[in-house]
């Protein structure tokens, strides 16, 4: 299993073969097309994350002394957004999750990118995993 900062170089070096920012926004796209749906079951309202223009739902399990993320949105971008997040903190330790510090997002420039509602929606993701992170380290 992949470290986070690994997984972070990972994505960095990805986007890095985009010279437009326009390519890298369809990336994600892509990314977020590709992004498994979750169960209609998952979209309920406790799992809805507070602070996305769109709707997004975040789902956890905590298996193994792991958290696994699941995610979906009703807007493809967001969810890409989302699969970026799930595949740098899912099936990670509450640990790891809480002392990551993303900065791959800063790199790819993803923050200076995107409209500043899209930005808090990130911000509210990244929150609200870190706060599932900080529950299950609780419950340890």
């Amino acid at each position: 299993m992949k470290t986070i900062p690994e997984i972070e170089q990972q994505i960095v070096e990805e986007f890095s073969k985009f010279d437009e920012w326009l390519d890298r926004y369809n990336y994600l796209i892509e990314l977020g097309r590709e992004c498994p749906a979750i169960s209609e079951s998952e979209k309920v309202e406790t799992n809805l994350i507070k602070g996305c223009q769109s709707r997004v739902w975040l789902s956890t399990e905590f298996v193994d002394g792991k958290i696994i993320f699941k995610a979906d949105s009703d807007a493809v971008i967001t969810k890409g957004i989302a699969s970026l997040l799930i595949r740098t903190l899912s099936n990670q330790t509450p640990d790891d999750i809480l002392n990551a510090d993303l900065t791959f997002l800063d790199t790819i420039g993803l923050r200076t990118h995107l409209s500043p509602t899209r930005s808090n929606g990130l911000t509210s993701m990244i929150k609200q995993m870190k706060l599932y992170a900080m529950a299950y380290k609780m419950k340890q």
